[in-house]
């Protein structure tokens, strides 16, 4: 009996959460191992469809690097990186959309509908709903930079009660333009910003911003990340990371999560607990 009223307990103290997050956008940026391990995924789309059916209207947007360099090494198809970008060469679009919106867009559209959910799939080109240019004038071949989201695509779809699955390839503004490939994370707070999302969540493989002991840093501002920022606590990968955080909350948006997908079921201990489990970033 004890159990039970401990599981009871659970539940009421998610409910001031519940009650609050209730209509509102979540942004989930779903990557790393929860996008790989099969038991996380499962744990994953569990997460989302209870979210969806406590009233929070969740939008996934997606990477898949590690299955777009597999599937490059397969058809020999040479790639590089600069400044941590992949170059994207219009051969090498062509595989990063078979991948993104082919591949690993549906494999989740399908995990989230075999759990419950109503989920459907769309890049950037669908509706033209997400355009961009040519980063730094082209010199990294078709990464994009966002410059329009149409939220009317969606908006629609939340309406109707579907749980989008966005894979990060925008439109170009021509008839034949191959698309162009956007950083997933970029993505997700161009997306958040554009839709005045609550929250922007980024699953990660690591348990958060850490400080220089290795130990987690539970709330950020703009001014202490510059702090870390010089003193190089933040440092490598987390760059782009924390930025598409700041991005996001510069773009209103109320607060952006970076949190360790390794974890069973980090979304609903980030979300529905008082102290969570990762980083957030607020102004």
């Amino acid at each position: 009996m004890q159990k039970k009223i401990e599981q009871a307990q659970i539940l009421l103290d998610a409910l001031p959460y519940i009650q609050k997050y209730k209509d509102e956008i979540f942004v989930i940026k779903y990557g790393g191992s929860a996008q790989i391990n099969p038991e996380l995924k499962s744990k994953f789309a569990q997460d989302v469809i209870l979210l969806h059916l406590v009233g929070i209207k969740p939008v996934i947007v997606h990477g898949g690097g590690k299955k777009i360099n597999e599937l490059l090494d397969k058809l020999e198809i040479k790639s590089k990186f600069v400044d941590g970008l992949r170059v994207t060469t219009k051969e090498v679009m062509e595989v990063v959309e078979m991948v993104l919106s082919g591949n690993i867009n549906k494999e989740i559209i399908n995990l989230l509908n075999m759990n419950g959910a109503k989920a459907l799939g769309l890049t950037g080109k669908d509706g033209k709903f997400m355009t961009a240019s040519a980063k730094a004038n082209g010199k990294y071949g078709l990464v994009g930079e966002i410059n329009h989201i149409d939220n009317k695509v969606i908006e629609n779809l939340l309406n109707e009660q579907f749980i989008p699955v966005v894979a990060p390839i925008a439109s170009g503004d021509q008839l034949e333009h191959p698309g162009f490939n956007i950083n997933a994370d970029l993505a997700a707070s161009k997306i958040a910003a554009s839709l005045k999302a609550r929250k922007v969540i980024f699953l990660t493989d690591i348990q958060g911003v850490l400080n220089k002991e290795k130990e987690l840093l539970s709330t950020l501002t703009k001014e202490e990340i510059q702090k870390y920022k010089d003193d190089e606590t933040i440092v490598g990968g987390m760059i782009p990371k924390v930025d598409a955080c700041l991005e996001a909350v510069d773009g209103g948006v109320e607060k952006a999560h970076i949190i360790d997908g390794r974890i069973e079921h980090s979304l609903l201990l980030e979300i529905f607990t008082n102290d969570g489990i990762g980083t957030v970033i607020k102004n």
